[in-house]
This record gives C-alpha cells, structure tokens and sequence, in this order.
C-alpha cells in the first residue's frame, strides 16, 4: 500500500485543501504531500465525489486525475448517511457480472440500515476492494460542546509486514474458536455469511487481527478556554478537527495526529503501523461534515 512506515520513524506530511473553481467550495480537492529537508514530496490527492447519497471521497495517487477507473486510483472513503463511520478501501480491480470469485452480498447484508450499510459494489457488478481502515464518531445526541471522540479500527500487521484482509471474501464467523459451534450458529442465523468487515468485527467483538486505537482524550485549559493537545509545536490553531490517535495500552505512542496551521492548511504525521493511504483516509473522515457529532 502506499507509503508504508518504518518502526521507529515518525513520517511528517502536510494537507492543503483546495477551494477554487466553482463548485470547490462544496467540493473541495485535498493534496498530501510529504515534508523532509525543507522540501514536500506529493504523496496523495482526494476530492470528494458529487453526484453520492453519502460522502464519498476517490484517493488517488496522480493530482491531476481523480477518476475511479484511472490507473493512479489508489482508494476511496466512503461514510453512511449520518457521517459517524467510514471506511477506507484500497484501491483494486472492478469485477464484472457474472465473476463468480467477487464477493457476494448476504441477504443479511442486503437487509441492513442505511446507516450501516457500506456496500462496495456498482450497477456494474461488485468492486474487489479490501478494507484498510475504519473511523467512528460518538454520536453526541444531546448537543455538549467539547472533543469528538474517535475509534479507529485498522487491520493488523502480519509476521511478514502485511495488514490482515478484511472485506474481500472471509466472515466474522470464520475467526471464532471451532468450540464456539452454537455461538457460530447463532451469529451465522442473523448475519447470514456476510463478508469479514472492519465494522461487523468490531461490533461482535471478533479482534482476530483487528486493531482498536482511540483519539488521545485532551484536557481542559482554563487560560484558553478550550481543550488542548500538544503537539510538539506540529499545529498551531485550535479546531475541532486536531486529533492525536493512540493505542490504549500506551497513550505515549502517537500512532498520528492532524491538526490546523492555517485556513486551508493542515499537519498529518503518521507512524507504523500506520501507511500514507491510511492517516490520509482518516483525515478526510475528519473534514467531512456529520450530522449526530458536532
């Protein structure tokens, strides 16, 4: 995937966002580029896609062609209808109908809500991409101001430096223990066989490669008069969108952080397990509206 990290090795990158030309506005065009020795490197362009019943933002690795049938398509964000989850799919080759080895929608799958529905396939057959990447908001349905509260889920590293698949083919029921008959027969009953996804293994609490970081929880500064982070001097304006994301078992390691710098500039760092395609993905969850969180 694009830009995998190192251990150890903190990658420093920047996103400048778009807004000319006449529609921009509403649909902005997002660059990531990398920082190093004082110069950037162009990693990553994403614009979020017009004509969609949810948000839908197309990554692509060339700036100059965002298409989703381009050879530099790199991935797509997708959220449901509220805004409070996404998922981010790798970039991969559209099956055509009638492809017996594209993953096939569950009747359970067809049942689901709107709002949870992330169905990956087109009126032209189903799309073969693979899951790298999960982000939900808590809904805050009674209207607090403070910090958005975040989980991201990632699938994790393999022995040999490769993420686990999700969302191409295996099922939530395929990582229980093989003494959890009834338990499968159970979840099999209402879930149908359902493809292994970021999300359904969350919610059943299936973590067989399955990574669970949260956003680092800010404190309160009474000077201020907001809740702060530090960032080590990498953000330099408040918003609500600046976030650290940390694993629960350590919240010194800052697996990434974004942050505003300017009106239309911002700061992403990421480190492993962490790739490009991923903090990027997460930080475009971070921009786009959402009904039940602010």
């Amino acid at each position: 995937y694009p830009f995998n990290s190192i251990q150890g090795v903190t990658i420093r990158c920047r996103i400048s966002r778009d807004k000319h030309g006449v529609d921009r506005g509403l649909f902005p065009t997002y660059y990531l580029h990398m920082e190093r020795d004082d110069r950037k490197f162009f990693l990553l362009a994403a614009r979020r896609r017009k004509r969609s019943t949810t948000s839908n933002y197309v990554i692509s690795c060339d700036a100059t062609d965002l298409s989703r049938d381009a050879e530099s398509f790199a991935g797509k964000l997708r959220s449901n209808f509220l805004g409070t989850q996404f998922v981010l799919y790798a970039g991969g080759k559209r099956a055509r109908r009638g492809d017996m080895s594209a993953p096939v929608r569950s009747r359970a799958s067809i049942r689901s809500t709107d709002s949870e529905n992330f169905d990956d396939s087109n009126a032209s057959g189903h799309e073969t991409l693979r899951e790298l990447a999960a982000v939900i908001y808590d809904t805050n349905v009674l209207g607090f101001k403070g910090p958005r509260r975040m989980t991201v889920l990632l699938p994790r590293m393999t022995s040999t430096d490769q993420h686990t698949e999700f969302g191409v083919g295996t099922t939530c029921l395929e990582t229980l223990p093989y003494h959890c008959c009834s338990l499968q027969i159970s979840l099999a009953h209402g879930l149908g066989q359902q493809r292994r996804t970021l999300l359904e293994c969350w919610k059943h609490k299936s973590w067989d490669g399955l990574m669970e970081l949260h956003n680092k929880s800010p404190v309160w500064n009474e000077d201020t008069q907001s809740y702060v982070l530090n960032f080590y001097g990498r953000v330099t304006q408040a918003s609500v969108k600046n976030f650290q994301i940390v694993h629960d078992s350590d919240a010194s390691y800052v697996v990434m952080q974004f942050g505003r710098v300017a009106d239309d500039a911002f700061t992403m760092d990421y480190a492993y397990p962490m790739c490009a395609l991923q903090a990027f993905g997460i930080a475009l969850s971070s921009f786009d509206g959402k009904l039940a969180c602010e």
